[in-house]
This record gives structure tokens, sequence and C-alpha cells, in this order.
């Protein structure tokens, strides 16, 4: 097969660790592929976009540019139409888009023990925020609090859990909170928190889920007590299988060929990686 070009994009990136996942997937699957990385500011995504040849074949997009890609898709997948995010384009003459984040989001979970809920605390209002609604929603959630600094941003957010048949509040960050099965914290890497929002959220707040992995632990996850904790690296990992199996066959759904041993390879290198 011939060689072949992908990266994620970003701003900022130098943290990412796709970069590794990618080149272990790669390497046991017997691909001579690369997978680079590149800082990528939303106000730049359509000429970088604009300037890859044939030989670019797909990218991953993290932060600012899921919702960047969404316009740039002629055609999505349904968790992309849902969440107006796309974190996974497979380049060609029509852009597909794809949102392999809900599904890694809920692997995460199912690893970290956590595979029935009926109330969640969502804390943002971004991309990972509508990914994290609609991952719960498949796993059996009923009702969302979700915590934002600004709550006309989490409107979208009531609109999507309406179509989930999912009930969505909307209050401030630090304002009281009845007990939930699980938080789901999809805030910026390297968001500090006060300690005193921090406890708050924690005595009333189940299972923790961390999208952020950069640094860890978090002082959301440091101050969690003894409670079930699932870093952002989990969702890392199953949303980066999902890329590839889109990356090599165009289908997020379908196994690779020993995906068992891929799997393990991504694994051992977030591990090399730490």
């Amino acid at each position: 097969m011939s060689r072949r070009r992908f990266a994620v994009w970003g701003d900022p990136i130098a943290h990412s660790k796709s970069p590794a996942l990618h080149a272990a997937a790669y390497r046991v699957l017997g691909l001579d592929w690369e997978y680079t990385r590149r800082q990528v500011s939303a106000e730049g995504f359509a000429a970088a976009l604009g300037s890859l040849d044939p030989s670019w074949r797909g990218l991953s997009l993290t932060m600012p540019l899921k919702e960047e890609a969404f316009r740039a898709a002629a055609v999505r997948d349904r968790h992309a139409e849902m969440t107006g995010a796309v974190n996974t384009l497979l380049l060609g003459e029509e852009p597909a888009g794809f949102n392999t984040d809900v599904g890694g989001i809920i692997d995460a979970l199912a690893e970290g023990g956590v595979r029935d809920v009926a109330t969640v605390r969502i804390l943002g209002a971004g991309a990972t925020a509508a990914s994290s609604l609609v991952a719960v929603a498949g796993i059996g959630a009923q009702r969302a609090d979700v915590r934002a600094r600004r709550a006309d941003r989490a409107s979208g957010l009531v609109d999507l859990g309406a179509r989930l048949g999912v009930q969505v509040s909307i209050a401030g960050l630090d304002q009281e909170a009845d007990p939930v099965d699980l938080t789901l914290a999809t805030l910026p890497g390297g968001t500090v928190l006060p300690e005193e929002t921090v406890s708050k959220l924690a005595s009333a707040g189940g299972a923790l889920f961390d999208a952020a992995y950069s640094p860890w632990p978090s002082t959301l996850s440091a101050g969690w007590g003894d409670g079930v904790v699932v870093s952002g690296l989990g969702m890392l990992l199953h949303q980066a299988v999902r890329q590839i199996r889109i990356f090599l066959q165009g289908d997020p759904d379908g196994a690779l060929p020993d995906e068992a041993a891929v799997i393990s390879a991504m694994r051992d290198s977030l591990g090399a990686e730490r």
C-alpha cells in the first residue's frame, strides 16, 4: 500500500499523544503511514486544509477545530450531526466527517466500570460536552445537570438533550448540586478550580470522567477522594481506534485486523508517554 499522510491538528497541540497512539497501531497493522501533529488555529483552518496535497488522507481534530471541521465536511456521520462536532476527517473529493469521541467516552467509561447511569453532571459546554451528553444518553442517562461559566454557551445542550430524551438543566459551577451517578468534566486541560468548588462537586458527583489528561492528575481528579476516576486517556485511546478504522476502511464500527493486538500496542504507547 502506498504511503499515506495523516496528522492531528489543534491549538495548542504539543501535548498531544495521538502521534504515539497512531504510530503504535500502524506498526502492528504493517502500514507505512506517516502521522504527525500541527498547530492550527480556528482562523487558519480553512487555509491549512486547502493547502494539503493528495498524499493527505485523514486528519484528527482537537480544540478548537471540531466545529471548523464540521463545517468543512461534505458528509457526516450520525454522531457528528447530533453534536455539531467533527474530530475525524477522511479526506478526498468530498471530505467525510466523523465524531469518534462519543464511542471513545462510552468505551472509557465501560473500562472504568461505568456502564449504566440515570443522572449525570457535565462540566463545560463545548464540543466535548455535547459528545459526553450523547454518550451518556446511550447508557441510560435521563437527567443531565450542565455546569458552565457562561449559561448562554450551554443553551444548545438543552436542545440536544430534548432530541435525546434527556432533561438538561443549566447552572453555574459553584451552585449547590443534587447527587448524580456520574460527573463528566470537559474543561480544558490545565483548568484549575478552587478547592471549595472541587469539594462541592465531588461530594455529590458520583464517579468522575475527566476528559483532560495533561497535566494529570487534574485539580478536579486530585480532589475527588475515593470515588471512581476515569482519565481522558481512555477516551483518547478508544476514539483513536475508531479513527484508524475510518482511515483504513472508512467505517468507525468495523473491527481492525487483530484489533486486540492493535489496542494493546496503543495502550503500551501511552504508558511510555506518561
